[in-house]
Formats: structure tokens, C-alpha cells, sequence
């Protein structure tokens, strides 16, 4: 199930806001800049379908949100637990960054953890199968794929290399929770 906790930053362990609810995840992400939806595919998919067959299930939601944000790329990505590069894909993405084009994921199957800091404030986004979230340029996140990933992902991008994460130093990750499968409820 699809998660919002809302952290103040100095307090890791303590939520201020806690939501499953797709109008509550989307109405408090919506100040920050942040976009929430779900989608569902019109036609049935099954785990290891070619990328062409993923996209054309989500043709007219990839059709719209390109002819919207200006798109000149979408992918689809499938890490598993058995990747054997998981554990280095996996510690890429742990440390705040930014991008300089905007971040927008859709989770095909799967799941995965985007926090977002923005001011005082840490926004964990568990997405689960059926979110989309499009996070914009140069807000501070990081991403969390577990010890054992498993996800399928469309990937929207404008710029091949707007995509590159730009570290700010700080250590403010490691003080938040991790994705482990068995505890992200």
C-alpha cells in the first residue's frame, strides 16, 4: 500500500503526518511542487514482459503526461533481487542529491522509497505498484530500493544527461529509515 509519512527533520523517528489515502498523499505533496497519481493499465501485463508491451499498457497516461512535461525519453527499468549489481544500485541512491531535470517515476510492479527534504521537512513516499510520482528539479531526495529490490519502473526523462544526481554532502539519509521489504508496512 502506497505511504506518506512527513518527518520535521529533526526528529527521525517521529511522523507528524501518516496517510495511505491516494487524495491525502497527493493534496500534501501538491505544495512542495511534488505530483501524486495512479494509474492502472488497459490491458493485462504479466512479470517479464518486454519494455514495448509495459508501455503500451500505459500508452495514454505516457502519451499525456510526455505531451504535458515535454519528454523526449521513456524507459522501463526491472531490478530484481537477484541483480548483481543490486547492492552497488542500491547504495547509488541512498545519499541526498538533486537532479536538474525533474524526476518522474511509475511503478509498473514492486515498490520502492522516495524521501524528499524540502526546508525542514522529510516527505517518505513508499510507491507501490500503480504510483506515479514526479518529483521536480533540483528538490532534494534520495531513493531507497531495499537490500532486495524488486521493482518494474517507467522512466521519463528530457535530457539524457538531466538525469545525473548532483550530492549535497550532508548525512541527512542516514539519520531517516531505510526501505527493508519485511518493515516498510
Amino acid at each position: 500500500m502506497s505511504r506518506l509519512r512527513i518527518f520535521h527533520e529533526s526528529t527521525p523517528d517521529t511522523p507528524e503526518f501518516v496517510s495511505t489515502e491516494v487524495d491525502a498523499i497527493a493534496r500534501e505533496l501538491a505544495p512542495i511542487g511534488v505530483g501524486f497519481e495512479r494509474w492502472e493499465a488497459s490491458k493485462p501485463i504479466q512479470p517479464g514482459d518486454e519494455p514495448d508491451i509495459i508501455l503500451d499498457a500505459y500508452r495514454s497516461d505516457i502519451d499525456r503526461i510526455v505531451a504535458e512535461r515535454g519528454f523526449k525519453t521513456v524507459d522501463v527499468v526491472s531490478i530484481s533481487p537477484e541483480h548483481p549489481s543490486r547492492e552497488e544500485m542500491r547504495r547509488k541512491f541512498l545519499d541526498e542529491h538533486f537532479h536538474k531535470e525533474d524526476e518522474v517515476r511509475f511503478f509498473v510492479a514492486g515498490s520502492g522509497l522516495f524521501t524528499l527534504h524540502v526546508g525542514e521537512k522529510v516527505y517518505e513516499m513508499k510507491c507501490e505498484e500503480g504510483d506515479l510520482i514526479s518529483v521536480p528539479d533540483s528538490t532534494l531526495h534520495w531513493f531507497d530500493m531495499g537490500p532486495e529490490p524488486s521493482f518494474v519502473a517507467i522512466r521519463f526523462f528530457t535530457e539524457p544527461d538531466g538525469w545525473v544526481g548532483h550530492f549535497t554532502g550532508t548525512d541527512i539519509a542516514q539519520r531517516f529509515p531505510r526501505f527493508e521489504r519485511d518493515a516498510a508496512g
